[in-house]
């Protein structure tokens, strides 16, 4: 039956992955019952939430769109959205339109009298603009980009706040704070396991948005001790926020489970495409494309002082547009300032020659992973060791440690050869991104990579997964897990429990609220209000117990 019950599993996730009719009607029914918060009843949800500009006004999806609304009423501050708005357009550009974007900025907002001019540029500023010549156009549009953004978290930000832009905006923040619980979603296949549960794909059922939910089993983290471990990777996935490392959107609690709700990859991983399609390794246009995507993505954790520790291809996952995001941070660690890690981690075959000896290390250990993962990609074996090589681990170790990388392979180019090099250097200090004038983006090996097109979103991956395809084993192959006995929770698990599970994750359910319609089906003035919640009932009585301390904003 196991051949049965695989195919059953496979076609309802399929079936979920499309919209039907039968779906859209019901997702309708729900979404009839659903209604923001009345405004007197966000009147505690004001004084709780932090004035953030940066946040409210930049980060979070649902605030930015309300404050250009609202920067649309005023022409005094139009003119700072509209020059932001080019500023974007300009980086965004191909390099051959790049120069008359540039020259229209300056003429329309940079020069005296113009019809968009910036008049609440400093003095100095206005100086230089007046006498630039286009030589200095890119350093005083990037000045004058800072002085537009410290003029919009000024009076325009107070501004913002005194308005039914601010209000509505309250609304939502009180509705995105719901409790959520499993009755949220609907459950399909087991796409894998993990140490302490299973991963498998679920769908919002106000939204019908499919996720993976990583589900930890209460009773294996408590006997196993991996409490503080399950807690870690959850406060560092809060943290994140790029295209190319997975997101965590929901994080909460079941009778026997914690669940983290994360951005479903349906395109499978890098080990699974280099090792089971075609030949081994991958084509040069995709290792670029890739290894580009992967490197934003370190670059992005190192910048807010998180060393990821298990880069590898088995840990980079496609989405159904071929996308790739970094995934299981559950090895990942907060880096303090000034100070290096000692504890040894990692996958063996991609760990650095610091780590292997037991030294003190940092951020380069990733670029070490990288540079073998890269190779991986290309070669279809990792550097130290041959594909299917029996080797054990204390020889790979002395690879590592003594033996120059080879590239015996006839796809390695020059500037592939060159980056790996610099990447597998053993020491730590020479490794291509470990300081200042050696950063990966800038080397040749990705020199047709525009990296602002790129994390926009801007440049078509080389390669689409197929859509009627299930990238996972098959239901059979993967190993229940046996039932722990024995276990009981105090009043501490409860705690804790309680501290993991702090509901959607702003970010994240914004998007996935503008993107599936529902922000402005529940925005629009002749809705009739039910009153209804995400899980149904009244729930705005309180609305100041939504934000407690757990919470991020």
């Amino acid at each position: 039956m196991g051949g049965l019950d695989n195919l059953i599993a496979n076609t309802a996730y399929l079936q979920a992955r499309k919209s039907t009719e039968g779906d859209t009607k019901e997702m309708q029914r729900r979404r009839k019952s659903l209604s923001l918060p009345k405004p007197e009843q966000c009147t505690e949800a004001r004084q709780a939430l932090p004035a953030e500009y940066e946040s409210i006004c930049e980060q979070q999806p649902i605030g930015k769109r309300f404050f250009r609304d609202f920067l649309e009423t005023m022409p005094e501050y139009l003119v700072a959205k509209d020059f932001l708005d080019e500023v974007s357009n300009w980086e965004l550009a191909e390099d051959n339109a790049k120069s008359s974007i540039m020259q229209s900025l300056v003429t329309n907002f940079l020069k005296s009298g113009s019809k968009g001019y910036l008049a609440f540029m400093s003095s100095d500023l206005a100086s230089k603009c007046q006498a630039a010549t286009e030589k200095d156009y890119e350093s005083i549009m990037q000045l004058a980009k800072e002085e537009t953004k410290a003029f919009l978290w000024e009076k325009p930000f107070q501004d913002f706040q005194r308005t039914p832009f601010y209000d509505k905006f309250l609304q939502w923040k009180v509705f995105e704070r719901q409790p959520v619980n499993e009755k949220y979603f609907y459950e399909f296949r087991v796409l894998g396991k993990g140490g302490f549960g299973e991963v498998c794909a679920i769908q919002v059922k106000n939204t019908g948005k499919m996720y993976a939910c990583k589900k930890l089993d209460k009773k294996r983290l408590k006997k196993k001790g991996g409490e503080k471990m399950a807690l870690l990777e959850k406060q560092i996935l809060e943290k994140v926020n790029c295209p190319f490392i997975v997101t965590l959107a929901y994080a909460y609690e079941s009778k026997s489970h914690l669940c983290l709700v994360m951005s479903l990859m349906n395109g499978g991983d890098l080990k699974y495409h280099i090792y089971n399609v075609g030949e081994r390794g991958l084509e040069m246009n995709r290792i670029i494309f890739y290894s580009a995507q992967i490197t934003c993505g370190i670059l992005h954790l190192h910048s807010i002082r998180i060393l990821y520790r298990d880069m590898k291809p088995e840990n980079v996952l496609l989405d159904d547009n071929g996308n790739c995001r970094l995934s299981d941070l559950g090895l990942a660690v907060q880096v303090k300032e000034g100070k290096t890690i000692t504890q040894r981690a990692g996958t063996n075959g991609y760990m650095a020659p610091e780590i292997l000896k037991e030294e003190n290390y940092s951020y380069p250990v990733d670029w070490f992973a990288m540079g073998c993962s890269i190779y991986e990609m290309v070669a279809g074996r990792t550097p130290f060791k041959d594909f299917k090589e029996k080797v054990n681990k204390d020889e790979v170790k002395k690879r590592t440690l003594e033996d120059e990388v080879k590239f015996e392979h006839a796809n390695f180019t020059a500037e592939t050869k060159d980056i790996c090099r610099l990447f597998l250097a053993k020491k730590s200090e020479d490794r291509l991104g470990s300081r200042y004038g050696l950063f990966p983006i800038k080397h040749a090996f990705f020199k047709t990579i525009n990296f602002h097109r790129l994390e926009a979103g801007l440049i078509d991956p080389p390669f689409v997964p197929d859509p009627s395809v299930v990238y996972a084993k098959d239901v059979a192959d993967i190993a229940d897990f046996s039932e722990i006995r024995g276990i009981e929770f105090d009043d501490k698990d409860k705690q804790f429990f309680k501290k993991f599970a702090t509901g959607a994750v702003p970010i994240p359910w914004q998007e996935e609220i503008i993107e599936t319609g529902l922000f402005e089906e529940l925005n629009d003035p002749n809705r009739v209000a039910t009153g209804g919640c995400a899980n149904g009932g009244e729930c705005f009585k309180n609305s100041a117990k939504l934000f407690n301390k757990n919470r991020s904003t």
